[in-house]
């Protein structure tokens, strides 16, 4: 009877194994002041050996902020990778004014992002995911879940766009270095009410990464992330990448999908418009029109 017990819970808890969810909560710290949550975040981050590229306070979020870092390991695999793999490269921590802190399960985003190569870099993705644990905490994990299996080719649901999408690309520039100053620039000057928050560029591989801040008060990202659950701040912010002359973005119904797993039709229903404002505003940032 024990034997068979056993077994009944093997195959009971077998499929919930092969779930992921896409964060981690880790240590509270001090509540104050969102930059002062930020600072606390960022310097242990930054003592245990990470990179901060920047820090975001998305507008229409009160109480929330992100801290975005690089870690060595993570940026080799990605550059090992090459293309649109990019989007793997930054990692991204939330925070909340009470000193709540959250941060992204890389397992499951860059099995997403890097599909079937992720066995080639697993080994350094599970080494930056145990650096962040040991520097931020290892609490539970939270924010829905997908099979293992399923994120290489994830789509919320069938017929819906995936990692490769036509609808990604946003722009086609003369050159690597034309796309990426025009990104430059457009961010620097709030074009389509934007801003950077942080950017990698490998330029010998012809590849960055943008985050840009949706600042918007009726269309940027506040009111989308309100709706499918700010919780999940660490979903933030939007990204704009670039490989070879070809400026491009993750569409909205795999990005926003990727980050809130777990919310109904009934919500995604209510940021219908949300996936085709996010590539209008990111073709603006990349020199086109909308």
């Amino acid at each position: 009877m024990k034997r068979l017990l056993a077994v009944l819970a093997l195959l009971f808890w077998a499929p919930l194994a092969l779930a992921l969810s896409p964060y981690f909560y880790g240590n509270k710290v001090a509540a104050g002041e969102i930059p002062a949550v930020l600072d606390q975040v960022g310097a242990k981050l930054t003592k245990a050996g990470f990179q901060v590229v920047g820090k975001h306070i998305p507008p229409g979020l009160p109480g929330y902020g992100v801290v975005v870092v690089t870690d060595d390991g993570l940026l080799a695999a990605v550059r090992k990778l090459g293309g649109a793999n990019i989007v793997g490269a930054p990692i991204r921590i939330g925070v909340k004014a009470d000193g709540t802190v959250s941060y992204m399960n890389l397992d499951y985003w860059e099995r997403a992002y890097f599909r079937k190569r992720f066995p080639q870099v697993e080994k350094a993705v599970r080494a930056t995911q145990a650096k962040l644990a040991r520097a931020l905490g290892s609490g539970r994990a939270f924010g829905g879940s997908v099979d293992k299996q399923d994120l290489s080719d994830y789509q919320y649901m069938f017929g819906m766009e995936g990692f490769d999408s036509d609808k990604n690309v946003v722009m086609e520039r003369l050159s690597f270095d034309d796309a990426v100053k025009t990104i430059q620039e457009n961010l620097a000057r709030g074009v389509g009410k934007t801003s950077k928050v942080y950017e990698i560029i490998m330029p010998d591989k012809k590849m960055a990464v943008f985050g840009v801040a949706l600042n918007d008060p009726k269309e940027g990202e506040g009111w989308w992330v309100k709706s499918v659950g700010d919780d999940n701040i660490a979903a933030m912010p939007y990204e704009i990448y670039v490989v070879n002359n070809k400026a491009a973005h993750l569409f909205g119904r795999f990005r926003i999908a990727l980050g809130w797993p777990n919310v109904g039709m009934g919500a995604f229903m209510r940021i219908v418009e949300a996936p085709g404002v996010i590539r209008d505003t990111l073709t603006v940032v990349a020199g086109g029109a909308p």
